[in-house]
């Protein structure tokens, strides 16, 4: 691929190394358990919802309140995150830590917000959707088992676990490229690449490409709104607001759904916890191969056919396999590779901030929606899921293996 540096033209190649070390490994982990804490602080209001308002007199509004508030912690966290990447990670399970053992030790609905907004502002760095999932689905299986003091207590121990891991990871290569430390840089690939590998001609790509990158100007976030930009834009906020469909009441509701329905909350929550690890993989396992779009579809109008299910019979786990499927992740990656690099931040920060705008009004207001109408609440977020197949169907573009320019064209 060709770049333009300047006044040159410089070829760069993708040689990175394929061999996986043991520190790549290590690396690899320590990075995605971040988000399977993350899963954890979504999977934990659902299972723990009886116990904490019967052992701290919790009235529905104020455990609403609790439910909701991780999304502001996440706004928050999210909002921070660039300026304190180089510590994200340590930072962010600092807050966790704090946050969980605030609600373990919680006596009243303060130190319970408390500690889920500082979960929330520890979780909105980095989510890996795999791990999310995971992490949400063992805390289903556990919450629905012990208490809520207990499960709040393994929400702790993969932030514990990441935080002690990154001490022992070496630094991001190409951080080090870009602060210009020339020998720790070339230390770490070598420990990412194994040590009698041949580094050369991937520190030189590496080298090119950081040098390329920080050459492109970030036109700011007013400059999103030029006509220019409205295609991808429209897109990208669009596929957030399919949080509207609902999933965040769903996830953070789920054992009151079950238990208003006359199902056992155990076996359900336990059931839907297994079925959204299977679909989760198969989306994982299928995306490249039949690309972003055909899933999406597929996604949201499972997710759509579940949520109508759902109002008329409370059979809640269509809705889940569905969205785990494609729309739980596939959105992220299309903001990746629809925005142009010179607002892909701007970008991405504005739709970060829709997601989690529509997550909170959703988790919050969904309480209120199932005491007014429980089968109404479900039909409404069905219309929505409707208007989202629709517009998935009518404006998202694939982008398997198509360049920016060829997406600037759609």
């Amino acid at each position: 691929m060709l770049y333009l540096i300047g006044d040159r033209v410089i070829s760069y190649n993708n040689h990175a190394s394929t061999s996986v070390t043991i520190t790549v490994v290590f690396s690899t982990m320590v990075a995605i358990s971040g988000a399977y804490a993350f899963g954890n602080a979504v999977g934990y209001s659902s299972p723990a919802k009886s116990g904490i308002m019967e052992d701290l007199g919790l009235s529905l509004s104020e455990y609403a309140v609790f439910g909701s508030i991780l999304t502001v912690g996440g706004m928050l966290g999210a909002a921070c995150s660039g300026k304190i990447a180089d510590l994200a990670m340590g930072i962010s399970e600092i807050f966790c830590i704090t946050g969980w053992f605030a609600i373990v030790f919680s006596k009243d609905a303060l130190w319970l917000d408390l500690g889920r907004l500082l979960v929330g502002c520890g979780s909105g760095v980095i989510c890996y959707v795999l791990m999310l999932c995971c992490g949400k689905a063992v805390m289903f299986i556990m919450g629905s088992l012990i208490n809520w003091r207990a499960s709040a207590l393994i929400g702790v121990i993969p932030c514990v676990l990441q935080l002690i891991g990154l001490f022992f990871i070496p630094e991001s290569p190409r951080w080090l490229a870009k602060t210009n430390e020339t020998k720790e840089f070339e230390a770490a690939l070598r420990r990412h690449s194994g040590e009698h590998a041949d580094i050369s001609q991937e520190a030189t790509d590496i080298r090119l490409y950081t040098e390329y990158i920080e050459q492109i100007p970030d036109e700011g976030l007013l400059n999103l709104f030029q006509k220019r930009y409205a295609y991808p834009l429209i897109v990208c906020a669009g596929l957030m607001f399919q949080q509207f469909g609902g999933l965040n009441g769903f996830s953070y509701y789920a054992s009151f759904i079950f238990e208003s329905a006359g199902f056992p909350s155990t076996v359900g929550s336990i059931g839907v916890a297994v079925l959204q690890i299977f679909m989760a993989i198969i989306g994982v396992l299928f995306i490249d191969k039949s690309g972003r779009r055909p899933l999406l579809l597929m996604s949201a109008g499972g997710s759509c056919l579940g949520r109508v299910i759902t109002g008329l019979s409370f059979f809640l786990q269509v809705f889940f396999l569905s969205f785990d499927l494609g729309m739980g992740g596939i959105p992220w990656i299309i903001v990746s590779e629809i925005f142009p690099s010179n607002i892909r931040g701007s970008g991405g920060s504005l739709v970060n901030l829709i997601n989690w705008t529509s997550s909170w009004v959703v988790s919050y207001t969904f309480t209120f929606l199932f005491e007014w109408n429980s089968a109404g609440t479900f039909f409404i977020f069905a219309f929505m899921g409707a208007v989202g197949t629709v517009f998935i169907g009518k404006l998202v573009p694939e982008t398997k293996g198509r360049t920016l320019e060829e997406l600037q064209t759609y």
